[in-house]
C-alpha cells in the first residue's frame, strides 16, 4: 500500500495532455490520487479548481509533500522529472534535447 501522505493529487480528464501525466507518474512509481473533472460538464470552472489551475484546464497536479501545485501539461512533466530526479539528463545539452522535446 502507498503512504498518501506524498501522493500527489492529480487532475484530469481523458484527454491526451491529461493522459500525459499519469503515464509519467505511473513510470515514476509515484503514488496518487487521480480526481477527474468533467470537463464536458465544465468542472473545470469551478472556485476550488480554479486555486489549483488558475488559467482553468487540465491537467494539474498538488504535490502533498511540498504544498505545490503545477498546471499544463509540459510544467508538469518538467516538475516531476526534476523533483524525482528522473528523466532530465545532468548535463546541458542531455537536459536541452529532452527540453525541445517536451515543449
Amino acid at each position: 500500500m502507498f503512504n498518501l501522505s506524498n501522493a500527489v493529487d492529480y487532475y484530469y480528464w481523458p484527454t491526451p495532455n491529461g493522459q500525459k501525466v499519469a503515464i509519467l507518474l505511473e513510470e515514476l512509481e509515484h503514488p496518487y490520487v487521480a480526481h477527474p473533472l468533467n470537463i464536458s460538464n465544465g468542472e473545470q470552472f469551478s472556485p476550488e479548481f480554479t486555486r489549483i489551475s488558475p488559467n482553468q484546464r487540465i491537467p494539474a497536479i498538488v504535490d502533498r509533500e511540498t504544498g505545490v501545485s503545477v498546471f499544463e501539461s509540459a510544467a508538469i512533466l518538467l516538475y516531476l522529472a526534476q523533483r524525482r530526479g528522473q528523466f532530465i539528463p545532468a548535463d546541458t545539452k542531455g537536459a536541452a534535447d529532452v527540453m525541445q522535446w517536451l515543449f
